[in-house]
């Protein structure tokens, strides 16, 4: 089986929270290894930065829509987080600070979606 048909078939097998728990785990991964990278690899700092900052931003703008059926408040915190994101991913291309509150926010969320309900608890 091709690597593209083994993700298609994943994919299919995979319900919504399963597939953001996913999504948080590249990224995550992704963060956690340009924070060990030289600040001077910024292909590497940017490439994983913007990632999540795209990611947060798409959860922000389908919290914006006022037919997103979410709890208000809870839409109100994802908006707020990916503003934050989009702060202190700057900061940390201007080597004022770290990754390590962006990465403990994708693992506070994908504890989250590994809750109840979820095949990823275990």
């Amino acid at each position: 089986m091709s690597l593209q048909a083994y993700k298609t078939a994943a994919t299919r097998a995979e319900n919504p929270r399963e597939t953001e728990y996913r999504l948080f785990g590249q990224v995550t991964r992704a963060l956690m290894h340009a924070s060990t990278v030289d600040p001077t690899d910024l292909a590497t700092r940017i490439d994983a930065l913007d990632w999540n900052r795209r990611l947060w931003s798409a959860l922000a703008t389908d919290c914006a829509n006022p037919d997103n059926a979410m709890d208000k408040n809870l839409r109100a915190q994802i908006i707020s987080i990916s503003l934050f994101v989009s702060r202190h991913s700057s900061a940390i291309m201007r080597n004022e600070d770290d990754f390590e509150a962006l990465i403990d926010i994708n693992k506070m969320v994908m504890q989250g979606l590994s809750g109840p309900g979820s095949a990823q608890a275990a």
